[in-house]
């Protein structure tokens, strides 16, 4: 199977193997897709910003036009050896994943196809036709634990020659999270900022980072599961203005319920307290978000949980038929969530 576990991503980056020319980077962390996939294009030694050497297409464009992902990868390059095709925003496309499994089937000899996509389930075609050719490399991208955030921050102080005190790493580490593109701003803003200082103080800290895991989709999501309307309100609408579209934060609740839904069975079936589930899930939850899990995880049983999936799936289904009413069906959607939420979270009490 040609794909890489979350923690081998980045080893696989580092050195890619040759013969993989449809390499698809999948997960809810889009930040984090997209860093990897500049990561890999700048391994390809083309010139990226060379309209020539480096075609970038829409997903949806490709929808609309069926087979053109083909053409752009049988066209002969004049100006570099071979030619990358980059694809952003996939996901459910028909069109493109029956292009690219003709391209799996007959791999294009002078292009690299590089696909970035939401959060795929195991089985998804785009996703199960890429795992089983030959010559792709499936590479999920999940959020930042706890280490890789010390990594981030340690590589970003080493650039900028800084060094940081022990209370202001604490103090940035506990407001980064969620989404890796943000993370890195964050902290390349830090250091910016404390240049020429040698060490970043605490009171730098405070007066130059926000909280970037409040950029994730993961507070709104959490907010609505523990009943928190206004939050949840205000968390979906930083959202939209941020960019997120709406298909990312259906498809993020629904993988983020579908995981509780399976830690609480384990739960019911009194095995193991709830902190001891959270500890062993796989794949792990974000240090920052396992309280919030632990709350729900208490508070929603199976049968909420099941009535919370069928109507996320149902609204999934809506949006893909009234693109145009993605956002207002999504809002609705999980402003129900959180009604229930509000409702079994004040049955604990």
């Amino acid at each position: 199977m040609a794909q890489k576990k979350a923690h081998e991503v980045e080893s696989w980056l580092a050195r890619p193997a040759a013969e993989a020319v449809i390499v698809l980077l999948y997960g809810p962390d889009r930040g984090l897709v997209s860093e990897r996939a500049t990561a890999f294009a700048a391994k390809t030694g083309l010139t990226l910003d060379d309209p020539f050497s480096v075609v970038k297409i829409d997903a949806a464009d490709v929808e609309r036009d069926s087979g053109r992902l083909i053409d752009e990868a049988r066209t002969v390059p004049m100006f570099a050896p071979r030619r990358l095709i980059w694809v952003r925003n996939a996901g459910a496309q028909k069109s493109l994943a029956e292009d690219v499994k003709a391209l799996a089937a007959d791999p294009p000899r002078d292009a690299i196809i590089l696909i970035e996509a939401q959060d795929l389930k195991k089985g998804a075609v785009l996703r199960s036709v890429v795992e089983g050719a030959f010559s792709g490399m499936a590479l999920p991208c999940y959020g930042d634990e706890a280490r890789d955030i010390e990594t981030l921050i340690d590589d970003e102080l080493r650039a900028a020659g800084l060094t940081m005190a022990i209370d202001a790493r604490n103090a940035l580490r506990r407001s980064l999270g969620g989404d890796r593109l943000a993370t890195r701003g964050e902290v390349q803003k830090l250091t910016l900022y404390a240049m020429g200082r040698g060490e970043i103080s605490l009171d730098d800290v405070k007066a130059m980072t926000g909280d970037v895991s409040a950029l994730s989709l993961d507070d709104a999501i959490d907010a609505a599961l523990a009943g928190n309307i206004a939050e949840f309100d205000a968390a979906f609408t930083k959202q939209c203005q941020n960019g997120s579209q709406a298909a990312q934060l259906l498809a993020a609740a629904t993988r983020h319920l579908h995981g509780l839904h399976l830690m609480r069975g384990e739960l019911e079936s009194g095995g193991r307290n709830a902190q001891a589930i959270i500890a062993t899930a796989r794949p792990p939850v974000f240090f920052a978000r396992k309280r919030a899990v632990e709350r729900a995880l208490t508070s929603w049983n199976l049968a909420a949980l099941t009535r919370a999936l069928l109507r996320l799936q149902s609204t999934t289904l809506q949006t893909r038929r009234r693109a145009e009413l993605a956002v207002p069906l999504a809002r609705q959607a999980m402003l129900g969530i959180a009604v229930e939420g509000a409702r079994l979270s004040a049955g604990r009490r």
